[in-house]
Order: C-alpha cells, then sequence, then structure tokens
C-alpha cells in the first residue's frame, strides 16, 4: 500500500512570505510472502538430493568392480581345473601306453 504524506505550510494571509509546500511520499508495498524463501529451501533440497545421488552411484560403481573380479578369479579357477585334468589325461594316455607296449 502506498503512504502519501502531505504537509502544507502557510504563513500570513496573501503576501509575497506565503509559502505552500506540498510533500508526496510513496514507498512501496511490503509484499513479504516468502518466495525468496521458498526458493532458497527448495535449492537446499535439490543440493541435498544430488548428493544423495551420486554417493549411491559411487557404491554401485563398486559392486560392479567387484562383480567383475570375482568373474574374473572365477575364470582363472576354471583355467586351473582344466589344466589338471588335462594333465591327468595326459598321465592316464602314458599309462595306457606303457600297459600296451608290455
Amino acid at each position: 500500500m502506498a503512504e502519501e504524506r502531505i504537509t502544507t505550510t502557510e504563513t500570513g494571509g496573501r503576501s509575497p512570505d506565503t509559502t505552500h509546500t506540498t510533500v508526496i511520499q510513496e514507498r512501496a508495498p511490503d509484499n513479504r510472502s516468502g518466495s525468496g524463501w521458498l526458493i532458497g529451501i527448495v535449492l537446499l533440497i535439490a543440493v541435498v538430493a544430488g548428493i544423495f545421488i551420486f554417493s549411491q552411484m559411487g557404491g554401485a560403481e563398486a559392486a560392479k568392480d567387484n562383480a567383475i573380479a570375482d568373474a574374473a578369479s572365477d575364470v582363472g579357477d576354471a583355467a586351473g581345473q582344466i589344466g589338471e585334468a588335462a594333465g591327468d589325461v595326459g598321465q592316464a594316455a602314458k599309462d595306457a601306453a606303457d600297459n600296451v607296449s608290455e
């Protein structure tokens, strides 16, 4: 709401010493609806949510890396078992050849 102030000063009658002063002062209305606070709170929530999401993505990345390492270990174990089986087959072939030769 605008505030209007009028000040009138008169001295004497219609002589040259007569003064008439009018002052009009207008102020902007006090619109304190809280929109600034609302925007600040929304931005704060967005920042906290972003931090939470990025921290969760880091955990998923570590889990993926662990799964890849476990799979590589399993492949290595399987290769070792294949090597042992090949050795056993070779020994069995040697034993069979030795038995045929006798």
